[in-house]
């Protein structure tokens, strides 16, 4: 049996490894609850207009959440510890004179445990948690909470760093795009329109010069093509265009194993180099698969294997989570999947495995 230290070790390693803030806050809730051994827990962020930015709980089955109705406002108890940064315990919630009411559907909640998650300079959210599984908390599970609180907050702010970065860096590319479309197309796209004005007035009057205008039409309208082509190549990820296809998932997959609780693993002995849009193709398919996988199989374990077979690049993941209906494309990706695939002649086929979804994506290299 596990010491409170080492239980404590696990739920912080657990919470460290998300990045993202909504998995982040479902790991932390989830953590405290086993920690502390209780019925429910949950974890508030409140936004700035008197309610809550995510109000993510544990214990507490979908139905009857769904038939709580939505997220809570800032009141009593739930505000208390958005801006008092000391503990809440109570033996009885309900006698507390912050109590005011829960829905029709709410669970009853007796005992009762609440600590702030602050990072020094402001309270970023609170936990809360009720109903102990030994008949109430204590002074050990106060100190327990706070620790994890504590590395809540920082895995909190990582979690909300590493999503801004992201968004500033897709921000920055989507710019870097404009700027070479409007440097290399779009002025070209305007001489081309003052030509052909030109030309169009000079068809009868000066048949001759109005050829030479259609020819420098053509000749702007090829050069524009061409420009086009260079800055949508460029668009290709410069790790793919770099490091080539097989190392690049090798690290794109070392990288998900890092910051999310499944097993991910890659295997491949392929070494070689391929056509700019087929290696394209094959990362675009594979980052989807690989993000349908964390999000909705509930898989333990994911697999990608990129292998080359009878001159067939294939590229396969493969889960054993709860399995998806092959036919449901809905809200999967499924179908932009299949036209990356036909784009490079390839098939996608998606097959149920017992448990779980085997996704595979092959392309014929002649």
């Amino acid at each position: 049996m596990p010491t409170p230290l080492e239980e404590v070790s696990a739920a912080v390693l657990a919470v460290s490894r998300q990045l993202s803030v909504r998995e982040v806050l479902q790991t932390i809730v989830t953590a405290a609850r086993g920690l502390l051994d209780c019925q429910y827990a949950a974890l508030g962020v409140p936004d700035d207009q008197g309610g809550f930015a995510e109000f993510v709980v544990d214990g507490v089955p979908d139905e009857q959440r769904a038939a709580i109705g939505p997220m809570p406002r800032q009141h009593g108890l739930l505000a208390a510890m958005l801006t008092d940064p000391k503990p809440q315990r109570l033996d009885d919630v309900r006698r507390d004179p912050r109590f005011g009411w829960w829905p029709q559907a709410h669970p009853v909640l007796k005992d009762f445990i609440g600590v702030p998650i602050n990072d020094g300079r402001e309270i970023l959210g609170a936990l809360y948690l009720a109903n102990s599984k030994r008949g109430k908390f204590t002074d050990d599970d106060e100190r327990l909470l706070a620790v994890l609180a504590a590395h809540a907050a920082i895995a909190l702010t990582n979690a909300r760093l590493f999503e801004q970065s992201r968004e500033l860096a897709l921000l920055e590319e989507r710019q870097r795009v404009a700027r070479e479309l409007h440097d290399a197309v779009a002025q070209k796209l305007f001489s081309l329109r003052l030509i052909t004005e030109s030309a169009a007035c000079m068809v009868r009057r000066d048949p001759d010069r109005a050829e030479r205008e259609l020819a420098e039409i053509k000749q702007l309208a090829a050069l524009a093509a061409s420009e086009l082509t260079e800055v949508v190549a460029e668009m290709r990820p410069r790790e793919l265009a770099d490091a080539g296809l097989a190392e690049t998932l090798r690290r794109r997959v070392a990288l998900l194993d890092r910051i999310h609780l499944p097993e991910l693993r890659f295997v491949s002995t392929v070494k070689q180099r391929f056509p700019a849009k087929i290696e394209e193709a094959m990362l675009r398919v594979a980052e989807e698969a690989l993000h349908n996988a964390l999000r909705h199989s509930g898989a333990k374990n994911i697999t990608l294997e990129l292998s080359i077979a009878d001159g067939v690049l294939g590229c396969e993941i493969r889960d054993d989570g709860v399995g998806i209906d092959p036919e449901d494309v809905k809200g999967l990706g499924l179908a932009s999947m299949r036209e990356r695939a036909e784009r490079v002649h390839g098939t996608l086929t998606v097959t149920q495995a017992n448990p779980g979804t085997i996704l595979k994506l092959a392309v014929p290299l002649d």
